[in-house]
């Protein structure tokens, strides 16, 4: 790729950054009124799911804000210790959970915003130490809060599916969010994937902030192999992709200082 080719592609990233003017003349497949996507998707086997425990009052939360939005950070040292499936179940309701539902299958109320309510992604996780959970991919089933299990993936492709990145490969679970993209595009069309990104930020934000009130360490990853989640998650990469990972895990001995943790990350993955 040459120097112009580059600069041509930083301006088109640049341009679709911005808010661009509405066309009132532009009819979506809402105002079509073609059908509306499913609002979630379904088990493909119902022989599979396992319902997720919802009692979170029972766990040890930190709940004063200003000391969680104090204390967020990046977090990418684990130890290699379970966490506990209560704490999967919170982490899943918060960055993707329903609370309600709005008119005949038109909305889903969530615990993250999303334009329209169309709330166009779906989560993944691959669980590799969660207490009372065997170990492989599963995809969670916001629509009913449970977990429908997909297969495994080895220990390659857990660390090529994060482009390589050793301390990503060591948490005890990574959340895989991908877009559905139709679920947007079909009330706002060419305006649809700005809004999306915009709302990807909201979900991933909550992850943090999640995991922070249950003493858990995790760190947004936009380095990642699209061909290989793409692949693991069984995807076909056009109706369905993966757009945003995060791994989670329990947090590592802290460091003296943040400046001291940074560079020891660095010379440990060798940057």
């Amino acid at each position: 790729m040459d120097e112009k080719e580059i600069k041509n592609l930083i301006k088109s990233g640049r341009d679709f950054m911005k808010n661009p003017e509405w066309n009132e003349t532009l009819t979506s497949d809402q105002d079509k009124k073609l059908p509306q996507p499913a609002l979630y998707h379904l088990a493909k086997n119902e022989s599979e799911v396992i319902a997720l425990p919802q009692n979170f009052e029972e766990l040890q939360l930190q709940e004063n804000l200003f000391e969680l939005l104090s204390k967020r950070k990046s977090r990418r040292k684990y130890t290699e210790e379970e966490i506990s499936l209560p704490d999967l179940s919170f982490l899943l309701w918060s960055a993707q959970g329903i609370k309600g539902r709005r008119g005949k299958k038109y909305a889903t109320l969530r615990t993250v915003p999303s334009g329209g309510a169309r709330h166009g992604f779906e989560c993944y996780v691959d669980a590799q130490r969660v207490s009372g959970l065997e170990p492989g991919i599963y995809h969670y089933l916001s629509g009913s809060h449970a977990l429908e299990f997909l297969g495994t993936q080895s220990a390659d492709e857990r660390l090529q599916s994060v482009d390589g990145q050793k301390w990503a490969s060591r948490a005890a679970v990574i959340f895989y969010f991908t877009a559905v993209p139709y679920r947007f595009e079909w009330r706002y069309s060419i305006y649809s994937h700005r809004i999306a990104l915009i709302d990807l930020g909201h979900v991933g934000e909550n992850l943090y902030l999640a995991a922070e009130a249950l003493d858990l360490g995790t760190c947004g990853i936009g380095a990642f192999s699209q061909d290989v989640c793409d692949r693991i998650l069984k995807l076909d990469g056009e109706n369905e992709f993966t757009v945003y990972v995060q791994p989670v895990g329990k947090l590592a001995e802290k460091e003296e200082n943040e400046e001291t943790e940074f560079y020891s990350f660095v010379k440990e993955e060798g940057l």
